[in-house]
């Protein structure tokens, strides 16, 4: 295994703390490629905290109106302590009008209730 691609490995595991399997180098392509270059590279990279890079993703995403990978992103920045339950609503409601209300929408109902199961397991810590 290369330095870039532990580099890679570690990083993807603490952004998404610890949630995302990672599979061994040359099963999926993709994913090689993603941990080098966007994991290794990207998230590494140190004028921006990971919350902050995280914001700008959950941004991005909302203009897409993704709603896996919002889920993914949520569950990581409350389980990472980067963002609140009430901040993730302060969130929805910054992007509603930048990334459009039938976005957010589409993402409320899925949120809502991510949050209210990451808030019984916090309440169970």
């Amino acid at each position: 295994m290369s330095e870039r691609r532990d580099r890679g490995v570690e990083m993807i595991k603490e952004v998404y703390a610890g949630d995302v399997i990672v599979p061994p180098e040359g099963v999926v392509p993709f994913n090689d490629v993603m941990l080098e270059q966007l994991f290794a590279e990207v998230w590494t990279r140190g004028e921006l905290s990971i919350r902050d890079r995280r914001l700008l993703l959950l941004g991005a995403i909302a203009a897409m109106g993704e709603e896996g990978a919002w889920l993914v992103q949520i569950k990581a920045a409350v389980k990472r302590g980067e963002l609140t339950i009430a901040q993730v609503h302060e969130v929805l409601v910054q992007l509603g009008p930048y990334a459009g209300y039938p976005r957010l929408a589409g993402l409320m109902v899925p949120t809502l209730k991510l949050l209210g199961e990451l808030q019984k397991e916090l309440a169970e810590e």
